[in-house]
């Protein structure tokens, strides 16, 4: 019975020492800790002001209604907080985006929003945000994007249309733990290359909303972003794709 009693207590000393041990190596070591939280540099960047005319387009199936995009100039834009980064650049920020659906009947239909070519954002990205005013209806926006395989995504903001006035909306981009499956900003061969490219918005209506007219404006689309990777290239490195 001693015996059994004195195994038990060297195993679970020889337990709590491993355990002991492995707390601290993990506390130490940075290959068990990973780099991710080292290697970071994160910050904002601004995609796109909506000041170029004729650059964002609209479309809807025609059995449903019709659309049209322009920009409007926004006399609350001197509210908007610049980027720390582009504080003292002074850069123009005087319109938003604004489009108008008209709907041919009433039913389940969507519309989209969506640039004149694909819009880049450099570094990997962990969000992006765009000012919308949803006068207050209960339709859903889906951000559109393209990974670095060149698929394309679709990715729910964290709310509805449904409010009145100037909001925030966030969609959160999900990284790829294989760098295979899910949406692939950064492959391990090709550093030179990273991000994802947005392609646009896509309005899905309410159906028992989607008559007569209806408006969106949007503003200021910007990015939070990992920059590091941006930053520690190999300026002699050459590029793929010759």
């Amino acid at each position: 019975m001693k015996k059994i009693a004195l195994v038990t207590f060297f195993l679970l000393a020889a337990g709590f020492l491993f355990a002991q041990q492995q707390n601290e190596i993990g506390a130490t070591d940075p290959e068990l800790l990973g780099i991710e939280t080292a290697e970071q540099k994160l910050k904002w960047v601004s995609v796109d002001k909506f000041v170029h005319d004729g650059f964002w387009r609209s479309s809807m199936s025609s059995d449903e209604g019709y659309t049209t995009t322009r920009l409007f100039e926004n006399p609350g834009s001197r509210e908007k907080k610049p980027i720390e980064d582009e504080a003292e650049l002074n850069i123009p920020d005087r319109y938003v985006l604004g489009t108008r659906v008209d709907f041919l009947r009433r039913g389940y239909s969507s519309f989209t929003i969506y640039p004149t070519r694909p819009l880049p954002i450099e570094g990997l990205t962990r969000t992006v945000t765009v000012r919308v005013a949803g006068r207050n209806f209960k339709h859903e926006m889906k951000l559109l994007i393209q990974d670095f395989f060149g698929r394309n995504y679709e990715i729910s903001f964290d709310k509805t249309l449904a409010f009145s006035g100037w909001q925030m909306l966030t969609a959160n981009i999900p990284m790829s733990v294989d760098g295979i499956r899910g949406v692939v900003q950064r492959n391990v061969h090709y550093n030179n290359q990273m991000g994802i490219k947005i392609m646009g918005f896509r309005i899905d209506c309410d159906p028992l909303e989607a008559m007569g007219s209806y408006y969106i404006y949007m503003d200021d689309l910007r990015a939070y972003t990992d920059l590091f990777a941006e930053h520690d290239r190999d300026e002699d490195d050459l590029p793929d794709g010759w």
